[in-house]
């Protein structure tokens, strides 16, 4: 076979393998635009069961969906959570970020002050089984409860003081990533929010109508 018959022959390989992928690309797309709608909704149906979990006392169907500008001014979606009566008594945080595998979305639950860490929830995870998607079992998560939000929380390997958890054994990254999460959604927005409190309190009135 002469040179430029395998150069031929390289050429309708490669031009092949560029079909195959474009073609697979474009399903892929396509089935993504089809079913994005559908998984935005099981998300959000996920965020409204889990609220009560990640607030004590709140009532679900008295949560409030907002877009608030965090200290950077970009817009962000924050859940202010209700009681049975009426009365504000959480928010809750939607947050992401790089964990080992792939990126990690997290629900934060804070009291009604801003300064409390009252619940975590693991809304999508990649991790690897049986090590890192550990970050999704209940006695992981609890470690999270009552930590101030207004100091970063620290992943340790034993002996946790205030202000840190324990890492799950084989998952260190994954471990690091939540508490990285966490830390920089509170440090985004923990700010904003409170400004928004202390406007609506001024005005005499509720945050909700002062971000609606």
């Amino acid at each position: 076979m002469t040179n430029s018959r395998k150069i031929r022959g390289y050429l309708q390989q490669a031009w092949l393998v560029l079909l195959l992928a474009g073609a697979y690309g474009g399903a892929l797309a396509g089935v993504q635009m089809t079913l994005a709608p559908r998984i935005a909704e099981n998300r959000r149906r996920e965020t409204y069961q889990t609220i009560p979990q990640l607030v004590p006392g709140a009532d679900r169907e008295r949560t409030v969906e907002l877009w608030i500008s965090d200290r950077e001014g970009n817009p962000a979606r924050v859940y202010r959570t209700h009681d049975a009566e009426g009365r504000h008594n959480g928010w809750v945080l939607p947050a992401s970020g790089p964990g080992f595998a792939d990126d990690i979305g997290l629900l934060i639950g804070l009291d009604a002050s801003l300064k409390k860490l009252t619940g975590m929830y693991v809304l999508d995870q990649r991790e690897t089984p049986g090590l890192g998607d550990y970050i999704r079992d209940a006695d992981f998560r609890r470690q999270f409860q009552g930590h101030a939000a207004d100091t970063p929380i620290e992943a340790v390997k034993s002996d946790p003081q205030e202000q840190q958890i324990v890492v799950l054994s084989g998952a260190t990254v994954s471990s690091s990533s939540v508490c990285r999460i966490i830390n920089t959604a509170i440090a985004r927005m923990r700010g904003p929010l409170l400004q928004s409190q202390a406007a609506a309190s001024a005005a005499g009135g509720d945050a909700r109508e002062q971000e609606l």
